[in-house]
């Protein structure tokens, strides 16, 4: 399976069609999770499958624009609902939340969706033609295809191909062909070869233009149009932004994986070290936690391997020469020798020891 992302140009027709469908799927995945909220409440259960029989039988009838647009779309609201609340289940997300239409906006359609590459143009269930520019072509059966509007204004359509090939299996991997990654707001990373890697600070290049923009914002009359036009320029610095973090992510994820059998990387509480209000600005910024799902989808397309340890485990005061522990170290404390003689920089014995860590 592989996922390709391109910029769609829909003309003010196609645009009304992709905000009725935007409307239908939120007003949609919202009433299922009201039904989810009351059954959860009564301590029943409500499948997705339940969900949409219950949707084609009540609100459909009772709500006639909502045949206007595809019902499969619908359906997939659901779906991804279901979803939501399995990730909740296990741990791996918070609570689903009701979408509103200031946030980003998206729709499924799993069938039906016909790609020209010759004309430039792609055709969606109830919504044929559509002007898209293909950065590359691909080859394959279409499985899912989502289309999304950003706070910026932009169209984005994102298709999930089935090419046919199989996921490699990961590569045997040893220490000396690994590195262990040790993630800081000073320098992004540091690696266990001894490389800094410089943290860009996004926000912060750009924190004057948007409290400019943002000021200009609040000064607007609210309804007017000179307030849509001022928030939709914060939202295209907030976009910039965004792109320049992953962009700086994807290269460097995308530059150890293909360089280093393995990269080892240490489990960080982000959700809880964000709390910090003097450091939770730096800290959303760098994207640590985006950097470790890049690097582990990455490590599964290419064969290649992605080990994290416990964050307790780790420590810039234990030698990795001799295993001594120096408990007298302050934070200040960015250098120190060991009894053994060996001189350490603390941040490449973190990553050192992340590595040792890992093949323990």
């Amino acid at each position: 399976m592989k996922a390709y992302q391109y910029r769609l140009y829909p003309n003010k027709e196609q645009r009304t069609a992709f905000a009725r469908h935007f409307g239908c799927a939120r007003f949609v995945y919202n009433w299922g999770l009201e039904q989810k909220n009351k059954a959860f409440t009564d301590d029943k259960k409500v499948s997705c499958f339940d969900l949409i029989k219950l949707a084609t039988s009540t609100i459909k009838k009772e709500n006639e624009w909502l045949r206007e647009v595809n019902s499969q779309s619908l359906q997939m609201s659901l779906r991804n609902l279901d979803n939501a609340f399995t990730k909740f289940f296990k741990k791996t997300a918070k609570f689903p939340k009701f979408k509103n239409k200031y946030a980003k906006q998206s729709f499924q359609c799993p069938q039906n969706v016909k790609v020209d590459f010759d004309n430039n143009r792609i055709r969606f269930p109830k919504i044929p033609g559509v002007k898209v520019k293909f950065s590359r072509r691909f080859e394959g059966k279409i499985k899912t295809v989502t289309v999304s509007k950003v706070p910026s204004g932009k169209y984005f359509v994102s298709i999930l191909v089935d090419d046919g090939f199989p996921l490699p299996a990961p590569c045997n991997c040893t220490k000396e062909g690994s590195v262990g990654v040790d993630l800081g707001l000073k320098d992004f990373a540091i690696l266990s070869t001894g490389e800094k890697i410089d943290n860009p600070r996004h926000i912060k290049q750009s924190q004057k233009r948007l409290a400019r923009a943002q000021r200009k914002l609040s000064r607007c009359k609210k309804g007017s149009n000179g307030r849509a036009k001022a928030k939709q320029k914060v939202a295209i610095l907030h976009e910039r932004v965004a792109s320049r973090r992953n962009d700086f992510l994807h290269k460097l994820s995308k530059r150890l994986i293909d360089e280093n059998q393995a990269v080892c990387l240490e489990d960080l509480n982000v959700s809880g070290m964000i709390k910090n209000k003097r450091l939770a600005k730096h800290i959303a910024d760098v994207g640590w936690r985006t950097f470790r799902i890049f690097c582990e989808y990455k490590a599964e397309m290419y064969g290649k391997n992605v080990k994290i340890i416990g964050r307790f485990e780790p420590s810039s005061k234990m030698c990795s020469n001799c295993g001594t522990i120096n408990r007298e170290l302050k934070l200040s404390d960015r250098e120190w020798t060991c009894a053994c003689g060996v001189t350490h920089d603390r941040d490449v014995l973190a990553a050192n020891n992340i590595l040792i860590f890992a093949f323990c």
